[in-house]
């Protein structure tokens, strides 16, 4: 609730500090005291607009604090811990406008947006004023209301996260589909390259054994004829092979009659037999030494198709079998994607349907509460003087291709203040006082359910007397009990029904404003029973009639 609120050089304002109590507060003054000043102030610090004309003459800057209880308004505290500011019990909103036009918001001391400031101030006031914006007009606001006395909160909860899931499973189906088209021109190029690599019928360490089986078969004619000469001139019928050789040498030395020279001698026997033996083995090694040009032709011709597709790939030859593995895996994958199509529209299918079941049940209890609504309103209306008001709860279903946050219906509410003629929206409402009054009966019916700890009413009387301004004030005194009421008044009726009484007078240094003790609120009420002039009769009759509220 509004504890006290504190402004400094507003309009004709140059000092203002004034307490709220709970309950019912009423504000009274003659016309043009500047009982508007306050409720303008208090706008102010809510976000609205800031309009430089409104500084006090010869200051450069205006500034108003509003401090706020809040120890018992969890939507607030809440907030209040989600954006990092300072949860104490209290709240303080601060607006300072400059002569410059420059504007400066402040939540407990911290700069904020005016977007925040005002998001912040539609959680502690609803402001009900003829000249200022009313959150009753807004129709998000008249859907909750609606909701908060029905008790709807569960299901709009619910609505709420089945909706955030459907937005959620849509967008991945949108964006698998919008990419169905690249992924299957992938898909093309990917098979195309899968079909490359196995047309090779590449094995683990194939191209190291072609590398190697190239090189030897093509120099297997130049390994086979240096075999064959080495082998003649080994042991070819010519006399001068080395193996005939050897033996002659062997055969001149025989004759010398010397150790050291049969030393040699058996030297060079033993040479001669290691020749003859190589000369076998080289004979032998000829018989399997294979000159096949046309498996020569076949090995390059392979290896060239693997070396092409390796750059094509940009790795090296004997990494193809890792890069045909990754090609499979992501093939796999993209050929998946039906699947994951398949799937998720199965998923957002059944989302829909229990969107569907939670917002059937949602219409239904909008609709029997809607028609609760509007018929204790509109008694209620009655009760005010409006008698040949009705007022009315429309619920206008939605396309029904979608899914919406707050169910599939727009609740707006509407009036007829004459029979004659059809209901329509609360903003085209003409009168102000007829607002105000439709306002104080939405929220007297609301009370229990409403969360917004504070109402302003600014000549919620207008247009009315006799009966109905006593009806007036017990309705807003019996709402004074269950959140705080703050009223700027010109009835008498209404007036003595608050617990709090607020005098607005014009000085020569400005307005003040003065909270009235019972004999000062008794002139005070005869004065707007009789005038400025104060009788016998009037004070007798503001006796009565504060004897009477209380």
């Amino acid at each position: 609730m509004l504890l006290n609120l504190n402004i400094q050089n507003f309009a004709l304002a140059n000092d203002l500090d004034i307490e709220f109590e709970n309950k019912m507060s009423v504000v009274t003054g003659e016309t043009g005291a500047g009982k508007s000043i306050m409720l303008d102030a208090l706008s102010l610090s809510l976000g609205n607009r800031a309009d430089t004309k409104m500084i006090t003459a010869g200051a450069d800057r205006a500034e108003i604090n509003a401090t706020f209880d809040i120890s018992s308004n969890e939507s607030v505290k809440q907030w209040m811990i989600e954006h990092d500011l300072e949860d104490n019990s209290t709240c303080i909103l601060r607006r300072i406008i400059t002569i410059e036009g420059r504007s400066k918001g402040f939540i407990n001391g911290v700069p904020s947006t005016l977007s925040d400031m005002s998001y912040l101030g539609n959680l502690l006031v609803d402001l009900h004023s003829q000249h200022e914006h009313q959150s009753l007009l807004v129709r998000d606001n008249q859907r909750r209301l609606l909701d908060e006395f029905g008790g709807h909160q569960s299901l709009v909860k619910e609505i709420g996260i089945i909706y955030q899931l459907c937005q959620s499973q849509e967008k991945k189906l949108k964006n698998l589909l919008s990419n169905l088209g690249k992924e299957s021109s992938k898909l093309q190029l990917l098979e195309y390259q899968l079909d490359e690599l196995q047309a090779l019928d590449l094995k683990e360490d194939e191209v190291a054994l072609l590398e190697t089986e190239q090189k030897r078969l093509s120099s297997s004619e130049d390994i086979l004829r240096n075999c064959n000469d080495a082998i003649n001139l080994c042991r070819s019928n010519d006399a001068n092979n080395i193996v005939g050789m050897l033996a002659r040498v062997i055969e001149l030395l025989s004759v010398i009659d010397d150790p050291k020279v049969r030393g040699v001698a058996e030297l060079l026997n033993s040479s001669q037999i290691q020749v003859e033996e190589a000369s076998d083995d080289l004979q032998s090694m000829i018989g399997n030494i294979i000159v096949d040009p046309e498996r020569l032709s076949m090995v390059e011709k392979k290896l060239s198709s693997i070396y092409d597709i390796a750059r094509k790939h940009h790795v090296k030859a004997n990494h193809l079998l890792t890069v045909t593995k990754d090609i499979e895996k992501e093939i796999a994958s993209l050929k998946n994607i039906d699947t994951e199509v398949d799937m998720l529209e199965a998923q957002l299918s059944q989302c829909r349907k229990k969107y569907q079941e939670v917002a059937s049940k949602l219409t239904e209890k909008r609709t029997r509460h809607g028609l609760a609504l509007q018929s204790a309103v509109t008694e209620k209306l009655r009760q005010l003087g409006m008698t040949e008001a009705n007022f009315e709860v429309s619920l206008k279903t939605k396309p029904a291709d979608s899914v919406y946050t707050n169910g599939v219906e727009d609740v707006e509410f509407l009036i007829t203040t004459n029979k004659k003629y059809a209901a329509r929206s609360l903003n085209r409402i003409a009168s102000g006082g007829e607002l105000s009054r439709i306002s104080l009966a939405i929220q007297v019916v609301t009370a229990n359910t409403s969360r917004i700890p504070t109402l302003v009413f600014d000549e919620v009387d207008v247009g009315i007397g006799g009966a109905t301004a006593e009806v007036v004030g017990a309705l807003l005194r019996d709402l004074g009990t269950k959140t705080q009421i703050i009223c700027v008044t010109h009835l008498a009726q209404v007036a003595a029904k608050g617990n709090q009484h607020l005098r607005v007078n014009k000085q020569e240094d400005g307005i003040q404003v003065t909270p009235l003790n019972r004999s000062r609120r008794v002139k005070e009420l005869a004065r707007m029973l009789g005038g400025i002039e104060l009788t016998e009769q009037s004070i007798a009759h503001a006796e009565q009639i504060l004897g009477n509220a209380h």
